[in-house]
């Protein structure tokens, strides 16, 4: 229903110039969807109040609601053409009286957590790139014919703005940090299990697709059980939890929850790398972590200050973040590039030595090159669970049995036997357990060494090879300016 209208406000998006990649038109479209939901959400509630006696206050003043600027009306319900603004009207009012409007709710708000609170954060972080308002014009247009009335409409709009999310994590760029593969996700929640009272954290929120189908699996059980309203009211307000630095992945992540059913976000704008890992106390840690943190990243001096294994890689800094943030018996899967298991480096030796005597790592979920369309770095799937030290690491190698691209990308039924396969540990050809007593005690190598294929074991890949000299230059090139910054 609604797939040719996002289309069409691509087409209108393509034509302006200050649009040009998927990123852009991502971006604009998720203001002006933000801002068309809030107003159904605003026409739900004052209905619903009025049904009750009750008097309602709408969030957004009059001269600012949807209504009045983007889509007026006739009294027949028609688009009330001749009150419209366009072109260089249209501009001015956005730019210069509704943005500063909206931004400023970030100060009048009581508290973060509140939808007030966001709406000045999205608006403090994003801009207007339209330069024709009669674009803009005929992008609004288009815009009010979506709506949140139902569940059905929602979760059309959740499934549309998905494929916007993964076409942008495949236009190149920046752009994939934004998509993990939802097949994965799904596969990696499957294994978690996470439970309604649960807090469930991703410190790397990105688009929130971690968040959105851990929100999906305990919203829909399979047991074809539906949730009681308490249930419900948890599920909403005290499950999920985010933080994200970039501007453009924050506003995402906030518009992707809330179109899968989560009214007020709690996420956070913040570098998360900036808070100091001895600061985090038992109110602030969690029972789930779910996360594929950036790899590849290079953080300053006195951000690694902040945690006890220095090192410049984000992607290490993160694993220990979330070590950190898990409570006593919570479990965690952790999306990280294949190398960490054997890096000789100090920073690496030392932090897998901390995983494996802080936590048990009970599974590694090996991914097959093309898993991360766009990225050529190799990952595997850390499963931890906080508290008792690792006594066995079972491996499963995931080989979908063809070369991944766009058009073969991995799908659900690649990882079924996977999942299937860890709930009892069970060994078979591509899977296998590894006794910790047989990792090394100086290197504590944890590589993915198939025992069923051990001819092919010894022969690794060539891009990983050059991705970590790649990665031990690099590190060499910054123990090289500190000594330099000693001398």
């Amino acid at each position: 229903m609604f797939k040719q209208t996002f289309k069409n406000i691509d087409d209108v998006l393509w034509k302006e110039a200050g649009c040009s990649s998927e990123l852009d038109y991502t971006e604009q479209s998720s203001w002006m969807l933000f801002l068309k939901y809030l107003d159904d959400l605003e026409r739900e509630r004052a209905m619903r109040a009025e049904l009750e006696g009750k008097s309602y206050s709408f969030i957004i003043e009059d001269e600012y609601q949807w209504g009045k600027w983007a889509a007026p009306k006739k009294k027949d319900g028609s688009f009330d053409h001749d009150n419209a603004m366009t072109g260089d009207d249209l501009i001015n009012f956005v730019d210069r009286e509704l943005f500063p409007y909206l931004q400023g709710f970030k100060q009048r708000a009581s508290s973060p957590d509140t939808i007030e609170y966001k709406i000045g954060e999205i608006f403090g972080e994003i801009k207007s790139k339209f330069r024709s308002g009669y674009s803009l014009r005929d992008a609004l247009e288009l815009m009010d014919k979506l709506k949140f009335r139902s569940q059905v409409e929602k979760h059309e709009l959740s499934v549309l703005y998905e494929e916007k999310i993964k076409n942008m994590g495949n236009a190149g760029r920046n752009g994939g940090e934004y998509y993990t593969p939802r097949p994965l996700i799904r596969a990696m929640v499957q294994v978690i299990k996470p439970r309604i009272g649960e807090r469930i954290y991703d410190g790397a929120v990105g688009s929130a697709g971690f968040l959105c189908e851990a929100h999906d699996y305990m919203r829909h059980p399979k047991d074809g059980s539906k949730l009681t309203t308490s249930q419900l009211e948890t599920l909403q307000t005290r499950t999920f939890y985010g933080k994200e630095k970039k501007s453009l992945a924050y506003v995402i992540a906030i518009m992707n929850m809330i179109l899968h059913g989560i009214d007020a976000p709690n996420i956070i704008h913040t570098n998360t790398l900036a808070e100091n890992l001895s600061d985090i106390q038992e109110k602030d840690r969690y029972d789930v972590i779910l996360a594929n943190p950036p790899f590849g990243g290079k953080e300053r001096k006195e951000v690694q200050q902040n945690f006890p294994i220095k090192t410049g890689e984000t992607a290490f800094l993160f694993l220990q973040h979330f070590i950190k943030s898990l409570k006593a018996g919570g479990r965690a899967a952790v999306v990280i590039k294949n190398t960490f298991l054997s890096n000789s480096d100090n920073a690496s030796r030392a932090l897998r030595k901390e995983l494996l005597e802080s936590c048990n790592l009970h599974t590694v979920l090996d991914c097959p090159g093309g898993t991360f369309l766009g990225a050529g770095v190799k990952t595997v799937v850390l499963f931890f669970e906080k508290g008792a030290p690792t006594r066995k690491v079972w491996y499963y190698q995931l080989d979908p049995g063809r070369n991944m691209g766009k058009t073969n990308s991995l799908n659900d039924a690649d990882l079924k036997e996977f999942v299937a396969l860890q709930a009892g540990l069970a060994e078979s050809d591509k899977s296998w357990s590894v006794d910790v007593s047989e990792i090394d005690q100086a290197s504590f190598d944890l590589s993915v060494k198939n025992p069923n294929k051990a001819e092919e074991a010894a022969l690794r890949d060539p891009q990983e090879i050059l991705t970590e000299i790649a990665a031990l230059d690099a590190e060499s090139a910054e123990i090289l300016a500190g000594i330099r910054e000693l001398v």
